[in-house]
């Protein structure tokens, strides 16, 4: 008797993981399908909770807002403020900060539930612009999906072409966009596991909160992100202001090695002629391209108004991180100083 209760157990357990199964694919499909319901649907749980739980839900709840990076300078330094991606989990800027530091800059992030729609977390900025002093400029640096809330704040909010700004403060210097993906991501479908990641990553450095991650949002964010969504589409109808000086960094994972490119010049060499050769470059660098830094395109960078993207070989946290502490700096660094040095000059 007592061996066969651990198998009428499993005849409950197995229709249950079938359901649970059965369940994830059908909304996975429904989902697929109807993004723009999903967002409404998800836009609207995060404002019942704001609704049922309003101190929980709260921002400022969350540690969200304008964080000091590094201890306050004089308020003629100049003011580089950064805004993080998509479940970023920390230490994004670990590597770019001290470089910064050391470059004399007054360092700032701004935090933001980031797994909420795009839109909400621009008019969050916007909301919190104002507080910062106005007596220097500030250079906006964003990563990945960071870069799309500037974008956003910049021409709906701060500097939008052709009508008032819809909040005052402190002017903006300049702009850099880091791996942003300005035509969207594919890779935003599987944002369930970055939102894994920086729960596991977390964890251990706050307090377990069933709100904790209800505060982040609801995820939106990943749809807004998809290629074509209705959110980029928008965003990227409207025209950048002249008077913003905008710069785009992009990754890029695969570079010719030394012997294939040795041996496409070997082939043109014994053939006499580049009939092999080119469309085998063109592969290749198709091939480079399509996959950039492993979650953002190279396609993906570009905006009608913006300049081309500058490209470094690295991965996407790769463009600003390191991810050993014996790697070298991160290829980004160092033409951030040099755009920020621009800015300053």
């Amino acid at each position: 008797m007592r061996l066969g209760k651990p198998r009428r157990s499993l005849r409950w357990l197995l229709p249950l993981l079938a359901l649970i199964v059965l369940s994830t694919a059908l909304w996975t499909w429904w989902a697929e399908q109807n993004p723009r319901e999903e967002r409404e649907m998800r836009v609207l749980v995060q404002d019942r909770l704001a609704q049922w739980f309003p101190e929980e839900m709260n921002p400022s709840s969350g540690g969200y807002g304008f964080v000091p990076l590094l201890p306050e300078r004089a308020r003629e330094a100049p003011r580089v403020l950064l805004v993080h991606g998509l479940d970023e989990p920390g230490g994004i800027w670990d590597d770019l900060v001290p470089a910064l530091d050391q470059a004399g800059y007054d360092v700032w992030e701004f935090r933001y539930p980031n797994d909420q729609a795009l839109d909400r977390s621009a008019d969050l900025l916007a909301e919190y612009w104002p507080t910062i002093q106005d007596e220097a400029p500030v250079v906006l640096i964003g990563h990945s999906m960071g870069g799309l809330v500037i974008r956003d704040f910049v021409t709906r909010w701060r500097h939008p072409v052709g009508s008032t700004p819809g909040v005052t403060g402190a002017p903006i210097q300049g702009v850099i966009l880091v791996g942003t993906p300005n035509q969207g991501s594919d890779w935003a479908r599987l944002r369930v596991w970055l939102e894994l990641r920086d729960n596991f990553v977390t964890a251990l450095d706050r307090r377990f909160s069933l709100f904790a991650g209800l505060r982040d949002g609801t995820g939106a964010a990943k749809i807004d992100l998809r290629p074509g969504s209705d959110y980029l589409q928008e965003l990227n109808a409207r025209a950048w202001p002249e008077s913003i000086p905008l710069h785009i960094i992009g990754g890029y994972l695969l570079e010719a090695p030394q012997s294939f490119t040795a041996a496409l010049d070997s082939i043109a060499d014994e053939l006499g002629s580049d009939a092999l050769t080119v469309p085998l470059e063109a592969w290749w660098s198709d091939l480079g391209e399509g996959l950039g830094d492993g979650v953002v395109a190279v396609a993906s960078l570009p905006f009608d108004g913006a300049p081309p993207p500058i490209l470094v070989q690295a991965s996407h946290r790769g463009l600003v991180a390191r991810l050993f502490p014996n790697d070298p700096q991160p290829a980004a660094i160092d033409p951030i100083l040099d755009l920020l040095a621009e800015f300053n000059d």
